[in-house]
Formats: structure tokens, C-alpha cells, sequence
């Protein structure tokens, strides 16, 4: 695709967002992966349209302000990579594209400090909790509150309250037996408020397979959120926090959420530029999903559940995507005994969760959601696993929506119950 796009003017990031622009042959193989084109029908809600919108917004030929509803509507699932026969690298021309759209004062002013306001709360797991519990507190003045709290007091009304305890964790967590490997692990910042036993059941679960755990105390948020959505400034700042947290003599940094691992491995070209450059490289090449992880490594004695469980086990969009991990998360359920696995079938569709799309798109994100809980509920599985956070949340949320009790939990706290000797 021919482009007139400065690369000066657009800094750093600019030759990612023209490769970006040129690998693009308009060609379609994106349109039946997009989960919006595949709702609205509408082009330039396709990436195909998406892309040549932003490539006229970039030459200047149109307004960014004309184009942000329809990036808005892009839910960053990556699902348009895979399926693409060109190679594009769609997200390297949507997170710059977003922070530029950002300077350029798109949308309203209170839209801005918005969105603004909800990343300090998300990167913030004190600010997180507090906030939640605001929002229940406030449920009297939903009539009047801006639109984006009312939707975060609707998402807080589907979440477990009261909210679960905080769960301190160990600075290590020694290995059971022989020690195979040592790793740090990421608790993450929303997970550690909405379900903190998902990292106390990876480092359980790390140690049964003769792995030391580190767990940094001055961990914070990785600044995956902000870099999905374009603010990568604060995603920056995050990013050299993190880094610095987990500068750590470990074989692997091992994330149990999807977004976050997949973010991290963006630090090199985030941070490309800067100082943090090589210490950004190496802290991407140590990056592992805990399933992949696990997988690579072995489990030692494949654990066995006390009672047959049908599980259905639905593909995180930036584990499945963004990363390709498909094949290690099924293996190890599959190596559980009395663990049968059964399969959604719609080729890995996005939930709509989406990071913060959920609550700034809740009407998208509530149609994929409705969608994703009745495939799932029509498996006849009795348990939901996945390995995503968000995710997890979205999924239970809609399930209850349609009258499904069905238990929707981390991949890892399934290994944890089997190990555990737990029903």
C-alpha cells in the first residue's frame, strides 16, 4: 500500500506503523477473523479499513477525530494477525496510533480525562480495590454518574463480593525436591485484586515441579493496559519499574495473564529508543507463560483430580493471537487424571473483554460475551478454565447473564486443586 506518511513527524514509532501500512495488500483474509466486522459488517470496522484509515489520518488527509470511533471499536484481540497471509504486524501501527490520536485531542475533553482517570485506577491495585468498592458504595447515584463509572458499578456488581482478601505472598516460594529451574513470577496488578489465588496457585504449583519462586514485593503494574490503548508514556514508566523489579538472576519471568506477557514482550520496541533499550531486550527474552513454561519443562508427576471433571478450556485472544499458545495449555490438562477436555469450537472468537474495552465499549464487549458464555454453556463441560484474567471475569459475568452457575477459573488453579488432592 502507498504511503505519505512523515516519519519524522511521528517519532520512534513511525517506521513500525509504515511497515505496517506497506505490508498490507488489502487482500481480506482479516475480515472473517475480526470479530467486529464479523458484528457490524461495516469495512472500515475491519483492520483492513482500519488500517487505511489510519494511514489517511497519519498523511494528514483526514481528521484522527474522524477515525477514532472506529479504532475505539477495535478490540486489540489480534486476531487479524494469524489470519493474514502479508505478515502484518497490525499492532505496531494501533498502539502508536492510539497515543497519537490521544495528542491529537480526539474525542471529547472529559473523554480524555476519562480514560485518563480509569488507567491510574486499573495500574494501581490499591486504587483498583478502592475503586470497586466506591463504585458499590455509589450505586444510589448511578442516574447521575458519568457514563464510564456506571459502567465500572455494572462491573462491579458482576464481580464475587465481597471482593476477595488480599493475599500476601512470599518473596520465594522454595522448589519441592531436586530443583529443576528458578523463576520470577508477575502477580499482576487487576488479578491481584479480583483473584489473588491464581499467583499463589502458580507458585504452588511452580514448586511441585521442583521450581524456586521469586516473587519481587516491589512489583507493580507492567503497563500492558496503557500500552494496549495508547498511552505509552505511562506504559513506559511502567515498563522501566518492571524491569528494574525483575532485573533477577532466574531462567524465565514467568506471567499467568495473557495481556501482561504479551506486553512485555513488546518492552523492546516501546522502549527502543531509551536507555532501558538492552535491559528491555532482556527481560522480553526471559518472558514465558506458565504454560508454556510448564510444558517446556515437564511436570514431574502428572497430578490427578479425586473425581471425573469435564473441562472446557477457552483460548486467551493474546495467548492464542498474540502468541500462538494453543497446543501447551490443552497438553497439560490433559496430562490430569480423570481430567476430560472438551472443546468451544469457535476458533478461539474474542470474549470481549479486551482489556478495558469492556468498560469503554460495553455494548460490543457485552455481545461477544453473551456469544462466548452459550457457546461455552452448550458444551455440557462442568468447568471453565482459561488463562487470562480478564477473561475469566468477562466469562463468568456473561454465564451468570444466561443463568449458568458454571465455576470459570485459571488454568493453573485447575493443576493446583489436582496437586492439592482437592475435588
Amino acid at each position: 500500500m502507498q504511503h505519505r506518511i512523515d516519519l519524522q513527524r511521528w517519532g520512534p514509532s513511525g517506521s513500525g506503523m509504515v511497515e505496517a501500512v506497506e505490508a498490507c495488500v488489502h487482500c481480506g483474509f482479516c475480515l472473517p477473523a475480526c470479530p467486529t466486522y464479523r458484528e457490524l459488517g461495516e469495512e472500515m470496522d475491519s483492520p483492513r479499513g482500519r488500517i487505511l484509515l489510519m494511514k489517511e489520518a497519519l498523511e494528514g488527509n483526514v481528521p484522527f477525530s474522524e477515525v477514532e470511533p472506529y479504532i475505539d471499536r477495535c478490540l486489540g484481540c489480534l486476531a487479524c494477525e494469524p489470519a493474514c497471509p502479508s505478515g502484518v504486524s497490525y499492532h505496531r501501527l494501533l498502539h502508536p496510533f492510539r497515543e497519537h490520536s490521544h495528542k491529537a485531542g480526539a474525542g471529547t475533553a472529559v473523554g480524555r480525562l476519562r480514560r485518563e482517570a480509569l488507567h491510574r485506577v486499573l495500574s494501581s491495585a490499591r486504587l483498583f480495590r478502592l475503586s470497586l468498592h466506591g463504585a458499590r458504595l455509589a450505586a444510589r447515584l448511578a442516574p447521575v454518574l458519568p457514563s464510564a463509572f456506571r459502567h465500572l458499578l455494572e462491573f462491579s456488581r458482576e464481580l464475587p463480593w465481597p471482593l476477595p482478601a488480599a493475599l500476601p505472598l512470599p518473596a520465594q516460594v522454595s522448589a519441592v525436591g531436586p530443583r529443576r529451574g528458578r523463576v520470577a513470577l508477575l502477580t499482576g496488578c487487576a488479578q491481584s485484586v479480583l483473584a489473588p489465588e491464581i499467583s499463589a496457585a502458580a507458585a504452588r504449583v511452580l514448586a511441585a515441579n521442583g521450581v524456586e519462586v521469586v516473587i519481587p514485593p516491589s512489583q507493580g503494574c507492567c503497563g500492558s493496559l496503557a500500552l494496549h490503548d495508547g498511552f505509552l508514556e505511562r506504559a513506559r514508566a511502567l515498563a522501566r519499574r518492571t524491569i528494574e523489579s525483575f532485573s533477577l538472576d532466574v531462567d524465565a519471568v514467568i506471567s499467568t495473564t495473557a495481556g501482561c506477557g504479551s506486553g512485555m514482550l513488546e518492552y523492546p520496541d516501546l522502549l527502543a529508543d531509551c536507555v532501558e533499550a538492552e535491559a528491555a531486550e532482556g527481560l522480553a527474552a526471559k518472558v514465558q507463560d506458565i504454560h508454556v513454561y510448564l510444558q517446556d519443562l515437564g511436570l514431574v508427576i502428572p497430578p490427578s483430580l479425586t473425581e471425573e471433571l469435564v473441562v472446557v478450556y477457552q483460548d486467551a485472544c493474546h495467548l492464542k493471537h498474540a502468541r500462538g499458545i494453543e497446543a501447551q495449555p490443552r497438553s497439560l490438562l490433559q496430562a490430569v487424571g480423570n481430567l476430560h477436555l472438551v472443546e468451544i469450537g469457535d476458533g478461539g472468537a474474542c470474549c470481549g473483554s479486551a482489556g478495558t474495552y469492556n468498560l469503554e465499549q460495553p455494548e460490543m464487549a457485552s455481545r461477544l460475551g453473551e456469544q462466548k458464555a452459550r457457546r461455552i454453556a452448550a458444551t455440557g463441560a462442568e468447568i471453565v478454565a482459561s488463562g487470562n484474567i480478564g477473561c475469566l471475569v468477562q466469562i463468568r459475568r456473561h454465564l451468570a447473564s444466561i443463568g449458568s452457575s458454571l465455576p470459570v477459573v485459571h488454568t493453573v488453579e485447575l493443576l493446583d486443586r489436582a496437586y492439592s488432592g482437592e475435588d
